[in-house]
């Protein structure tokens, strides 16, 4: 056994030994006291790692201290932006042209311009409306009397023969005039005029010299005053009506055929030659004030005869709108569509129309 070799490994691992605790005990005092000043709890178990030696024997990651989570700020809600609504036009709110419009089967809805008017004065009211004049006297009417005009419609079907762009329409119009004021005589509604309606009304897509094509309205139109003898007044059409519009100006066209009755039947045999054989509509709006002009021409030479009616809306309060009817022609009614005057008339809307 070697003594003198085994004694040398000892005393050197003596020597190491002392010279750990030697390096421990001298770190003891300043180098502790360091490493418990650190805040961070990684950074600080590194650093006692280090004086006490261990990092010369294995190597610690060193861990980033996260900073403390802030309070979160309030997020503002989310806010859901709804898509702007498709602003529609007159003809698509009056025949539901848009699928936006479509509002259904059997509802009541304006046809023809509702309204009332409390005054209005005529420069000629037809007094002998008789077909023989010389076999009845004058009916004494005054120039200032009332109108009153009330019109609806009711889509009966809404895609007619499985086509989603027809519908088929039913309308109906009376417009009364009233000697209100003519008590000499009774005051008496001296005509009304009853106007039902059927109209076919098809969806059109089309350009046209800066207008776009609407609408193909097929209609039979029955007119007549429901009076009999020498006061009577009707007839029967059918007729196609064109809708175009731009911007805020709409176009309604329409050529119309008198179907032909009997001459023994016939009330008016020659209203064609004063009605003519159609009519031209334009309305045009700006904000709540609307604007019509309606002409009827027979494109006759000579024997020309015709008319014009102009119509105003305006807003008055709230939803009430003022309404002023001017009319210069042949056939402002039935009764008078031989006779010519001027008329002007003041009153309120009830309800938008075409």
């Amino acid at each position: 056994m070697n003594f003198p070799r085994l004694s040398s490994g000892l005393l050197l691992l003596a020597l190491l030994g002392g010279g750990l605790a030697g390096h421990a005990r001298a770190a003891s005092t300043a180098d502790w006291e360091g490493c418990s000043a650190i805040p961070a709890d990684a950074e600080r178990l590194a650093c006692y790692d280090r004086v006490s030696g261990r990092s010369h024997l294995e190597t610690v990651p060193r861990v980033e201290a996260k900073p403390a989570p802030q309070p979160a700020a309030a997020l503002p809600l989310a806010q859901t932006v709804l898509p702007e609504p498709k602003l529609l036009s007159a003809l698509s709110r009056h025949w539901e042209l848009d699928d936006e419009a479509k509002q259904g089967a059997f509802l009541f809805q304006p046809h023809r311009p509702n309204y009332f008017l409390p005054v209005k004065y005529s420069n000629a009211p037809n007094d002998s409306p008789f077909r023989n004049t010389f076999a009845q006297p004058g009916l004494g009417l005054e120039n200032v009397e009332t109108e009153l005009q009330l019109s609806f419609k009711i889509k009966a079907m809404q895609g007619v023969f499985g086509h989603d762009n027809a519908d088929l329409w039913f309308g109906y119009t009376a417009t009364s005039f009233w000697q209100a004021y003519n008590h000499s005589i009774s005051s008496p509604f001296r005509e009304t005029n009853y106007e039902p309606e059927a109209m076919l009304v098809y969806r059109t897509n089309y350009e046209l010299t800066g207008f776009r094509g609407r609408f193909i309205n097929f209609g039979l139109s029955h007119q007549s005053n429901g009076r009999g003898e020498d006061l009577s007044r009707s007839w029967n059409r059918i007729y196609v009506q064109f809708g175009l519009e731009r911007g805020n100006l709409a176009l309604l066209i329409r050529p119309w055929y008198r179907i032909p009755e009997s001459r023994r039947a016939d009330d008016n045999p020659d209203i064609g030659n004063y009605m003519g054989h159609g009519d031209l509509l334009a309305v045009y709006s700006k904000g709540r004030n609307a604007y019509s002009l309606l002409l009827r021409n027979n494109f006759k030479s000579p024997n020309n005869r015709g008319a014009l009616k102009l119509n105003w809306s305006f807003p008055l309060v709230g939803r009430l709108k003022g309404y002023v009817q001017y009319f210069n022609g042949y056939g402002e009614s039935l009764i008078d569509y031989n006779h010519r005057q001027q008329s002007l008339g003041l009153g309120v809307s009830l309800a938008e129309g075409m």
